[in-house]
C-alpha cells in the first residue's frame, strides 16, 4: 500500500511539473531515429601550416606541446569512436588511409609538418582502435572582406568589433594553458562566435537594394552543407560512433546540422572536456 501511494505521488508530481513547463519548452516531436549514430563533434586551431585568415601561434613541434596533445587525445578517446572524420578533401581519403595505417602500426612515426590531424586525429583513433579515417572537406572561396560602398547598415559592424574586443579581454587567447585553450574553442559561444565572423556579419554588409555580404556568406554556407553531405556518404554501421575533428567554424556549423538530423546524435563535447 506504501509503494502504492510512493507511486501515485509520483505519477501526480510528474504530470504537474509537465504542466508547469511552458509550451514551447515541452518535447512534443521525436526528432530522433532509434539507431541514431553518437557524434562527438570537436573543434581545433589549426596547429600547423594553415590557409585560413586566422592561425594561432602554436610549435606543433615541440616536444611539450605534443605531449599535452596526447594527453587531450587520451581523454577524447574516451568516447570510443570507430570511425575518424577530418577537415580533409575526400580525394585524398586512400593515401590518407594508409598514413594513418602506418601510424597505428608505430605510433613514433615522425611527421615532417605535422598537424591536429596527424597530432591529435590520429592519436584519439589509436587509442580507440578506430581503423576508418575520411576526409569530409569542400573547397569553395568567397570574399569574407568584402568592400561594400554604400553600405545600407554603417554601424552594426563596428558594434560588434568592440563587443568582440570586449568578450576577447575577458576570454584571452594568448598565455593560457594548451588545454584551456582548447576547452575555449570548444565552448558553444565561442563556436557561435565564429559563424558571425565568418559567414553572419556579412549579412549586413549591403548597399540599397542589393545583397553583396548575404551572397558572399552563401557561398560559405553552402562549403559547409556539402561537408555534411560528404558525412553522410561515409559508410556507417549500426554500432559505429564517429569522432569529427575540424576548425572551430566548420564544427559549429556541424553542431545545427546535427542538432536537427534524425540520424545523428551529437555528444556533448564538455561530457569529455571537463
Amino acid at each position: 500500500m506504501k509503494q502504492l501511494l510512493t507511486l501515485l505521488f509520483f505519477v501526480i508530481t510528474l504530470n504537474l511539473f509537465a504542466q508547469n513547463v511552458r509550451y514551447e519548452k515541452q518535447n512534443i516531436y521525436k526528432t530522433k531515429f532509434d539507431d541514431a549514430i553518437p557524434v562527438l563533434n570537436v573543434a581545433t586551431f589549426h596547429m600547423g601550416e594553415t590557409s585560413d585568415a586566422n592561425s594561432t601561434d602554436f610549435d606543433e613541434n615541440d616536444k611539450k606541446n605534443q605531449q599535452e596533445i596526447k594527453k587531450l587525445a587520451k581523454i577524447l578517446a574516451e568516447f570510443k569512436p570507430t570511425i575518424i572524420v577530418i577537415e580533409d578533401l575526400p580525394k585524398n581519403d586512400s593515401i590518407r588511409q594508409i598514413s594513418y595505417l602506418e601510424y597505428l602500426k608505430n605510433p613514433k612515426k615522425k611527421f615532417v609538418n605535422p598537424d591536429e590531424i596527424e597530432l591529435l586525429a590520429y592519436e584519439v583513433g589509436r587509442l580507440s582502435g578506430a581503423t576508418k579515417i575520411y576526409g569530409i572537406d569542400f573547397k569553395e572561396g568567397y570574399n569574407y572582406n568584402i568592400n561594400v560602398i554604400n553600405s545600407v547598415d554603417t554601424t552594426t559592424l563596428d558594434k560588434y568589433a568592440s563587443l568582440s574586443d570586449e568578450n576577447d579581454a575577458k576570454n584571452p587567447e594568448k598565455g593560457i594553458p594548451f588545454y584551456d585553450l582548447f576547452k575555449l574553442n570548444n565552448h558553444p559561444q565561442y563556436l557561435e562566435s565564429l559563424i558571425n565572423f565568418n559567414a553572419d556579419l556579412l549579412l549586413y554588409n549591403s548597399s540599397k537594394n542589393n545583397s553583396e555580404g548575404a551572397d558572399e556568406a552563401g557561398k560559405f554556407y553552402h562549403r559547409n552543407l556539402v561537408m555534411f553531405s560528404n558525412l553522410n556518404q561515409i559508410p556507417i554501421g549500426k554500432n559505429d560512433k564517429i569522432f569529427i575533428l575540424m576548425g572551430g567554424t566548420h564544427t559549429a556549423f556541424f553542431m545545427d546540422f546535427l542538432k536537427r538530423s534524425p540520424k545523428f546524435k551529437l555528444e556533448n563535447t564538455f561530457d569529455y572536456l571537463k
